[in-house]
């Protein structure tokens, strides 16, 4: 299975101005766990995760007043859609992280997810599990 199979087409993007807890509040209205923060004077596109809002609240920062483009991860691995699920999975297991941006020909096309590959890979290997039914011969 590929990538373009599992990833989320609707993508969440933020500027780098929005506060923390704007980003929350987009991230959990539309229930993701990941945000792209598009800044053009920055180097263009960055990934903002539910993890990076928990680490500055953690640290006893304001999510009122932490901006988003102080949190976000620039240095992004970004996938393509043709990867295997396989790829994205080596991809984030060596990245340590657990969403990857999707990429086609220079323009985003979705987000993948730890989560999206474990609901793709879930059926799969419960129908791979199933052992054979033996009956009596007689």
């Amino acid at each position: 299975m590929l990538v373009r199979d599992a990833m989320s087409t609707v993508v969440l993007t933020i500027g780098p101005r929005h506060t923390l807890r704007q980003a929350a509040t987009l991230m959990s209205a539309r229930k993701v766990g990941a945000a792209v923060v598009h800044d053009p004077d920055a180097g263009g596109i960055g990934i903002l995760t539910e993890r990076d809002i928990l680490n500055s609240v953690g640290l006893g920062q304001d999510p009122d007043t932490e901006r988003a483009h102080d949190h976000t991860t620039t240095d992004v691995v970004f996938a393509a859609p043709t990867w295997t699920l396989e790829e994205a999975a080596h991809a984030m297991t060596h990245g340590g992280f657990r969403h990857l941006i999707v990429l086609d020909r220079g323009e985003i096309s979705g987000i993948v997810s730890v989560r999206d590959i474990i609901r793709c890979w879930a059926p799969a290997r419960r129908h791979a599990r199933v052992p054979a039914r033996t009956e009596p011969v007689g």
